[in-house]
């Protein structure tokens, strides 16, 4: 059986849990898929609260790769990611948003690598919020709160850089979430945007960029960076589906995580499937 995943684009093979969620996903209106995603991920991060697991991203492969600390070092694949996402830009000193913060690995490293005034982190799952507070408590520029992407629960024009990573695809509503992004943009602002999409709903997406004040700045396609990350952790990350998960929930686990020789995966391999880098900035009245 065939399933579509939720604004992706691609018609991908799925485990029977993962084709029952995304049924229901596509037969519900855009508030319910909301409550669907909220409860997956509270029920993910409320069940796993091991601090060493704070990055949930497919990873990248740099061809230069950055300089990490040695604390850092286990988690370099899915840091590169968050770096290729922000690294045209200075972050020295501004003040930051991340929407769709996960388990806050990457807000963290941006926040005391890239040194920025403040940076604020949001995420739809409160258990999530909880952990991160617990965990980076000691970083005096960064913060933590529960939100809504499509409806952010901060001022407009409060940002001089916005970030998103590996998460719209998860958003039930993805133009209210581009708007939201606008509005709590500095004009004149930064935009780093970084996600999985079919070429044609990547098409559709741009005019949705476009539409919601922003200026395309730089666009790459860098799905082969992303497939050399996903090879190169896939060990770790059987082992951690395998060690967590229930067993009639490792397959769809699996397709969610990317292991090579699922449908994600190969969806990668054959060009069904794409990943994106998008650096934008709002437009100035």
């Amino acid at each position: 059986m065939l399933c579509e995943v939720e604004d992706v684009g691609a018609i991908l093979p799925m485990g029977i849990p993962a084709r029952i969620f995304y049924i229901a996903m596509r037969l519900s209106p855009p508030s319910i898929r909301s409550r669907m995603w909220k409860a997956l991920y509270q029920k993910m991060a409320n069940s796993e609260s091991d601090s060493e697991f704070r990055f949930m991203n497919y990873g990248f492969i740099d061809e230069c790769p950055i300089k990490l600390e040695e604390s850092d070092e286990p988690d370099r694949m899915f840091i590169q990611l968050y770096h290729m996402n922000v690294r045209d830009i200075e972050l020295f000193d501004k003040d930051v948003l991340e929407i769709g913060s996960g388990r806050g690995g990457g807000a963290s490293w941006i926040a005391k690598s890239m040194n920025p005034k403040s940076l604020v982190a949001i995420d739809y799952s409160g258990h999530a919020i909880k952990l991160c507070k617990d965990w980076y408590a000691e970083q005096e520029n960064l913060t933590f709160i529960e939100g809504n992407a499509e409806k952010i629960p901060l001022e407009s024009e409060s940002f001089d850089i916005v970030y998103n990573v590996e998460s719209s695809h998860c958003y039930a509503n993805v133009p209210a979430f581009l708007k939201e992004a606008s509005r709590v943009l500095k004009p004149g602002g930064f935009f780093c945007w970084t996600d999985i999409r079919d070429r044609e709903t990547m098409s559709e997406m741009e005019k949705q960029f476009l539409d919601s004040g922003f200026k395309i700045e730089s666009k790459e396609e860098i799905t082969d960076n992303v497939v050399a990350a996903l090879r190169k952790i896939e060990k770790g990350r059987r082992k951690q589906i395998q060690d967590k998960a229930p067993t009639f929930l490792r397959k769809s686990f699996e397709t969610f995580g990317g292991v090579p020789g699922t449908p994600v995966f190969e969806s990668f391999n054959n060009g069904k499937l794409n990943y994106f880098r998008y650096l934008l900035s709002k437009r100035e009245s």
